[in-house]
C-alpha cells in the first residue's frame, strides 16, 4: 500500500508533491524561478490563411488569452520588456525569462523569418530561452535541426497543440491535421534531442471522460516532458460557440466537482516523468459565452487537485505501467 511506503518512494520528484509539477521541473532546471513572458510575433495558421483551410480551429480566439501588452504591432523587445514589467508585480521573485511565443503557430514560416524573430528575443536581457508553441504541421526537419543546434546554447521547448487524440474531432474542429501528424512531429522533435510538450482538451464535441481516460495511456507512451491540460471554454462569437447552441447535446460539461475527480484519476494513470504544466484554462469572464465554474482562478483549482490528491491517498503514475 502507497502508505507504507517512504516518501521518496512514493513521490519520486523529491518534491513531496503529488504530481510532476512545472514549478518544481523549472527551479530544477534553472536553479531559481523563471518566468514565461508572452509574446505575439503576428503569425498565423495554415487553416486560417487558406493554405488548408479557413476561419482557423472552431474554439479559437487568440484574443482570450494573450495578455493586454501583448500586440503584434509592438516589436519583441517591447513586448518582452512590457511583459516583464507586467509579471513583476505578481512574480517578484522571478529575474530570468523565457521568451513565450503562444499566438497562433510560431514555426509557420520559412528558417530565415524565424531565426530573424527568436533572435530578437535572445537578445533581450534575462531571457534565457524560448518556449514555442506551435502546430504538428508546421515543423519540417530542417526547422527542427535549426531548434536542435539552439537548443545546445539556451532552453528550448516546442509545444504542440494536439488537443485530441480522435482524428473525427480534429475534423470537427477544423484543425486541418490528424493525430498521427502530431506523433510524427513529437517522435522527430524528441529524437533530436529538442525538449517536447503538448496541449490536449477535454470536453470537445461527442468526446466523453472515458475517451478521454484512454488518453493517458496514448499519453504516456509518447516522449514527451511536459503536457497541458484544459476544459473547453466556450468563447463568444467563435464557431464553436455556435455549434455548441445548435448540439448542446454533443458537449459533456464537467461540475468543477466532477472535473477534480476526473484530472485525480487520470494522473493515476499518466507517465510520472512527464511533466503537468497545468490542468486547467482560464480566460478573462468577458470573453465566455457560458462560465462552468464561475470565476475560480487556476491556482484554486490546483489546490483542490493536490487536496483531493492526498485525501485519496494517490499521486501521479500510481496506476501506470
Amino acid at each position: 500500500m502507497a502508505s507504507q511506503q517512504s516518501t521518496s518512494e512514493i513521490f519520486p520528484w523529491h518534491t513531496g508533491r503529488r504530481f510532476n509539477s512545472y514549478a518544481d521541473y523549472f527551479k530544477q532546471t534553472f536553479g531559481q524561478r523563471v518566468q514565461k513572458v508572452t509574446i505575439n510575433a503576428g503569425f498565423t495558421c495554415p487553416n486560417r490563411d487558406g493554405k488548408i483551410s479557413f476561419g482557423g480551429c472552431s474554439y479559437c480566439d487568440n484574443s482570450a488569452f494573450n495578455p493586454s501588452y501583448c500586440q503584434k504591432g509592438k516589436s519583441i523587445s517591447q513586448q518582452i520588456a512590457e511583459g516583464i514589467v507586467f509579471h513583476k508585480n505578481r512574480y517578484r521573485r522571478a529575474d530570468k525569462y523565457l521568451a513565450y511565443f503562444q499566438a497562433y503557430s510560431n514555426t509557420y514560416a520559412s528558417l530565415d523569418e524565424l531565426k530573424h524573430i527568436y533572435n530578437q528575443a535572445l537578445e533581450c536581457e534575462n531571457v534565457v530561452g524560448l518556449v514555442i508553441g506551435t502546430r504538428p504541421d508546421c515543423i519540417d526537419e530542417e526547422k527542427l535541426d535549426y531548434f536542435a543546434r539552439l537548443s545546445q546554447r539556451c532552453y528550448v521547448i516546442l509545444e504542440y497543440g494536439v488537443e485530441s487524440c480522435s482524428d473525427k474531432t480534429l475534423a470537427l474542429v477544423n484543425r486541418g491535421h490528424d493525430f498521427q501528424c502530431a506523433r510524427r512531429a513529437i517522435d522527430a522533435t524528441a529524437a533530436r534531442g529538442i525538449k517536447c510538450g503538448a496541449h490536449f482538451i477535454f470536453g470537445l464535441p461527442k468526446e466523453s471522460p472515458a475517451d478521454w481516460q484512454q488518453w493517458a495511456k496514448i499519453i504516456s507512451a509518447m516522449p514527451l516532458d511536459t503536457v497541458k491540460f484544459h476544459q473547453l471554454q466556450i468563447i463568444k462569437d467563435t464557431p464553436m460557440a455556435a455549434y455548441c447552441q445548435q448540439h448542446p447535446e454533443e458537449f459533456y460539461s464537467f461540475t468543477l466537482p466532477q472535473y477534480i475527480d476526473f484530472i485525480v484519476g487520470f494522473l493515476e494513470h499518466l507517465n510520472p516523468n512527464i511533466v503537468v504544466e497545468r490542468f486547467a484554462g482560464e480566460v478573462p469572464p468577458r470573453f465566455l459565452d457560458q462560465s462552468l465554474w464561475g470565476l475560480i482562478r487556476n491556482d484554486q483549482i490546483l489546490q483542490q487537485v493536490e487536496k483531493t490528491l492526498a485525501q485519496r491517498n494517490t499521486y501521479q503514475g500510481r496506476l501506470y505501467k
